[in-house]
């Protein structure tokens, strides 16, 4: 007759949900840096997007918001667009890495 560890079952159902959503994390992770977020602001005058990745990927600009005499209102709405991409990417990989987790609560690891 097999002896059998006290627990040896629960064990191995938290390593198949732990592996699985270590495969889901990975699979969350891959589809937040390929989307693209972006924020416009300033009344659309600036226009930013940024990957996952914080990667910028396109600047537009309205002609009339480019004023030579007024440098730090372009600075300060480039500014402003660019945290705010950066922000909707960082609340969809909080929001993608939670649903991972599937309330599982692993102390230290989010």
């Amino acid at each position: 007759m097999k002896a059998r560890i006290p627990g040896a079952q629960n064990q191995g159902n938290m390593m198949k949900k732990i592996q699985q959503m270590q495969e889901d994390m990975t699979r969350i992770q891959e589809e937040i840096e390929a989307t693209e977020y972006t924020s416009s602001v300033g009344g659309g005058a600036v226009e930013v997007t940024v990957n996952g990745s914080h990667e910028v990927l396109s600047i537009k600009m309205q002609p009339d918001v480019v004023d030579p005499e007024d440098i730090e209102m372009l600075e300060d709405l480039l500014i402003s667009a660019l945290n705010e991409s950066i922000k909707k990417a960082n609340d969809a990989m909080d929001q993608g890495m939670e649903k991972a987790k599937g309330g599982l609560s692993i102390p230290g690891l989010f």
